[in-house]
């Protein structure tokens, strides 16, 4: 379920991107409404990865301005951006030594979270391993890990990275089914992808 401030929608104006002396990207504009998802594709090294991070904060853009709607007004603040934000990334951020069970708790504490972490790692497949060390996972099991973290999040703006890696045909339709949950409670998804997203979306080339 999506808790937290409503978001309206995000809008990208005239984006330029670089990277050291390369552009990456320039001329980007989109608008991504609530309960809408948006595939962002192209070739490898286009700039996918870095629109994620431009969005999520973590670059500047070198030109153009991203407004982030609410019922209370427009804002193009990338730290109250970031507070809306749950981002899958391709680090896991997982900490070996704790297991499956405690690391969603601790993620689910940082996010002040009310969502029963237990019910969360049965819908993610990964009950039985609520209590393995988080070094004994999978590649695939700990990006089902990942996907419960953004549960229990609570975050409108989802910004995934390839979301579909490392996950068998079962993983792929079970993020399609989450991505769809989520739009469907209105939310927002932006997903960097070679492959379909597996539900009605819009998309852009880089």
């Amino acid at each position: 379920m999506v808790v937290g401030r409503m978001i309206t929608s995000l809008t990208a104006e005239k984006l330029a991107c670089a990277r050291g002396d390369r552009i990456l990207f320039e001329g980007l504009s989109f608008r991504v409404e609530a309960g809408q998802a948006l595939a962002v594709e192209g070739a490898n090294g286009a700039g996918k990865t870095s629109l994620l991070r431009l969005i999520a904060g973590f670059l500047s853009p070198r030109e153009g301005r991203l407004l982030l709607k609410t019922p209370e007004g427009e804002s193009s603040d990338s730290d109250e951006r970031a507070q809306a934000i749950g981002w899958l990334g391709h680090h896991d951020g997982l900490k070996p030594q704790l297991t499956v069970g405690e690391q969603l708790k601790s993620f689910a504490q940082l996010y002040r979270s009310t969502r029963d972490t237990d019910a969360v790692l049965e819908e993610l497949g990964l009950a039985r391993q609520k209590d393995f060390p988080c070094r004994f996972l999978s590649a695939g099991q700990r990006r089902r890990l990942a996907l419960a973290r953004l549960l229990v999040s609570g975050r409108p703006l989802w910004l995934l990275d390839e979301p579909f890696a490392a996950l068998d045909k079962d993983g792929q339709a079970l993020v399609a089914r989450l991505m769809a949950l989520h739009c469907g409670q209105g939310g927002l998804v932006i997903a960097a992808t070679h492959e379909p997203l597996g539900l009605s979306n819009a998309s852009i080339r880089l």
